[in-house]
């Protein structure tokens, strides 16, 4: 009999059950997938780590996440500074000088201000949707080239038919800093995510390709509580309805040339180019492989956004209205299963980056693990 069956090794789990292990628990980790490690496992081809569910880039400004995760593994100074292409024109993200400067020509930061500030007035009174939200912060042009198509394929809905909320604020800066995200710190583990996860499942019982919903009732039994980060509305087997998500599809390939885009990410913007984006693997680690050697050849993957059906990965909780009103339902059942822990992404119905769901995961731990 363990202390703790752990479903899923993504982040929650494996920090869970490091830490339930540290506290002299016994702990049993399962994972229906073959692999540990959840969204953020790296599989290295071509001596190439690749983000096999999408590019992740670790960055917090909680120096209590960032300790914690440099106890299992070395993290490189890689500085997220996507390129967005729209039809064949390059533009720096996030919003900046090089942004600004490419679109009209500006030289200063007062000539982009007043460029923004003259094309944000075309919005009177409260945004009603997310394209007049979106040009009430940085005007049309860069609404039009940068955000539009690039949403409008995120979310598979027209922006006039989105809420304003999704994009509350948007980043934009005056200076020539081409660093997407406004973290402390910031990086990739070296090595990749898989052996960042192996090093906090040291010790720990393992067990894939292992459904726990499939066998719940044998599995249940092997321990006195259950840590489940699963899909909440999928432990209640959907009994209340189904809870909405976006999926990505990921298109991989490995090219015989050493450098295909130059830039681990490019966004493509416009409407009529399928995938949102493209990943070039390598350049999360500058293109060189674990003993520092340059590889000779390079994987990308083209993603492409699309309506979450099941059977399909579930990546991003549509955090509307609908959607908020039955997870609260579901939460108030998942509070009666007095056995069980609901956490993470997916058994909190939450978009957490990285460092959120550490914390959040230590923070159960702190409060039970006494």
């Amino acid at each position: 009999m363990y202390d703790y069956l752990v479903v899923g090794s993504g982040l929650y789990g494996a920090v869970f059950a490091h830490e339930a292990k540290k506290a002299g628990k016994s702990v049993l980790v399962i994972d229906k997938r073959a692999n540990i490690a959840g969204n953020v496992y790296t599989e290295t081809i071509e001596k190439i780590h690749v983000h096999k569910y999408g590019a992740h880039i670790f960055h917090t400004n909680s120096k209590k996440a960032w300790d914690y995760v440099n106890e299992f593994a070395v993290f490189n100074r890689f500085t997220n500074s996507p390129v967005a292409n729209y039809k064949g024109e390059l533009f720096s993200l996030p919003f900046n000088m090089y942004t600004f400067n490419k679109m009209w020509g500006v030289v200063t930061p007062e000539e982009a201000a007043a460029r923004i500030e003259e094309q944000r007035r075309e919005i009177t009174g409260e945004p009603r949707n997310l394209e007049e939200q979106a040009i009430s912060l940085v005007g049309r042009d860069i609404y039009e080239k940068l955000i539009k198509g690039y949403t409008e394929k995120q979310w598979g809905r027209d922006c006039k038919e989105l809420p304003a909320f999704i994009i509350k604020r948007l980043p934009v800066r005056l200076t020539f800093d081409n660093n997407y995200f406004n973290a402390l710190y910031q990086g990739i583990p070296v090595g990749g995510y898989t052996k960042m996860v192996e090093n906090m499942l040291e010790g720990i019982e393992v067990r894939l390709n292992t459904d726990y919903l499939k066998n719940k009732e044998e599995l249940d039994k092997l321990a006195d509580k259950v840590v489940y980060t699963g899909p909440i509305d999928a432990y209640f087997d959907f009994s209340l309805g189904t809870l909405e998500y976006r999926s990505v599809r990921f298109e991989n390939e490995t090219l015989d040339k050493p450098n295909f885009q130059g830039n681990a990410a490019v966004n493509y913007t416009d409407r009529e180019t399928p995938w949102t984006r493209i990943i070039e693997h390598k350049w999360f680690e500058f293109g060189r492989d674990d003993e520092g050697n340059d590889i000779p050849k390079t994987i990308i993957s083209r993603e492409y956004s699309s309506e979450w059906k099941p059977g399909d990965e579930p990546y991003y909780p549509v955090n509307d209205e609908k959607n908020g009103k039955l997870y609260e339902e579901y939460k108030a059942l998942a509070e009666k299963e007095e056995k069980v822990i609901f956490g993470g992404r997916l058994g909190e119905y939450k978009y957490y980056d990285m460092d959120a769901v550490i914390l959040s995961a230590l923070d159960k731990c702190e409060e039970i693990l006494k």
